[in-house]
């Protein structure tokens, strides 16, 4: 079992990895396969065939796809009904990392987050927040009348800053404890989901796993390597938090989730968070649409795939009672725990 080590090796490693893997077919050209209807029909369920990763877990067998799909192809059809029939067939994987991108549309299966209830309302935090937050690399934050520390992290888009971090816990320190709000993120780089997370470390920790493709069979897959926290050089949190969840936690921030449940001291409290465990790639077809899905699948520190979502060790949702008094009612549940 191999230890990869965020950020620096792991994502160099596993771009050299899945460019050896994917090989010549990464990107499809007109050599292998026509700009028609059926050429670019057979082009992506190649792709998909020869580099997806989560072909069992989802429980769709790939061939019988195809033969439901591919009569539906015709040079007849304009690009947008060929797209729409291309797309209904990657929505048959229940994936939101994978995606067909044309000039006029993108492809997409939400139904991870549009399927079930919000559970966070902006006004809402907004309330909490009030006039007199503070903001560092886009991460609002502030101490609530119980001497509670609230931080809203709403993406992973960008890195954060070293020392605004810094600047953000030792304007915490005082607190009790903190509530950290990651609902709705829905994702963004790995590098700034960990820098994050390892301010809530103190040594070294396995926070869960990964496996890359080593052949163009569904289950060709390398053995399980271990990823790795190290605990930040700056200033890091030592007293109890509490990371917010809801259905739109997802990718990047679902991975954030992942790495918190083996820090110390640290509760997740709201909805089940929506998934996105594999590392995406892309590939383009002949007619020149992109396409990016899933091909490097990561596991928790149990050994179990967190691709459906990582279950809170506090089930809470926001109920119409709450909302009509303007309350919270998962900022509300953490709050009485930090007390």
């Amino acid at each position: 079992m191999t230890t990869m080590h965020f950020p620096y090796s792991i994502f160099c490693r596993l771009a050299i990895i899945l460019f050896l893997a994917m090989g010549l077919t990464g990107c499809v050209n007109e050599d292998e396969y026509p700009d028609t209807a059926a050429g670019n029909f057979e082009a992506l369920w190649r792709i998909m065939d020869e580099h997806y990763c989560f072909f069992d877990a989802k429980g769709v067998d790939w061939d019988e796809v195809h033969a439901r799909y591919a009569p539906q192809m015709s040079d007849a059809m304009t690009r947008s009904q060929q797209f729409e029939v291309l797309c209904n067939m990657l929505a048959e994987l229940r994936d939101g990392h994978v995606n067909l991108y044309a000039a006029f549309d993108v492809g997409r299966n939400w139904s991870w987050r549009e399927d079930y209830p919000t559970n966070f309302s902006d006004t809402l935090s907004r309330r909490y927040l009030g006039t007199d937050y503070r903001i560092a690399s886009g991460i609002y934050y502030r101490v609530l009348d119980d001497n509670i520390g609230y931080m809203r992290c709403a993406t992973f888009a960008n890195g954060f800053g070293e020392g605004n971090l810094d600047e953000i816990f030792s304007f915490l320190a005082p607190c009790n404890g903190l509530i950290l709000d990651i609902r709705s993120n829905g994702g963004g780089q790995l590098t700034a989901a960990e820098q994050l997370a390892a301010r809530f470390t103190n040594k070294e920790i396995t926070v869960g796993y990964f496996q890359h493709k080593t052949g163009r069979g569904h289950n060709d897959f390398s053995t399980l390597q271990t990823q790795k926290l190290k605990p930040s050089q700056g200033m890091r949190w030592q007293k109890p938090v509490v990371v917010l969840t809801n259905r739109s936690v997802f990718s990047a921030a679902n991975e954030f989730v992942k790495y918190m449940r083996c820090c110390p001291h640290v509760t997740v409290v709201g909805d089940h968070t929506g998934g996105g465990a594999g590392m995406p790639f892309s590939s383009e077809l002949p007619c020149g649409w992109s396409v990016r899905f899933s091909a490097c699948p990561t596991f928790d520190i149990d050994h179990q795939s967190t691709e459906d979502g990582i279950a809170p060790d506090h089930q809470v949702s926001i109920t119409d009672a709450d909302m009509a008094r303007g309350l919270d009612t998962i900022i509300e549940y953490a709050r009485q725990l930090l007390r």
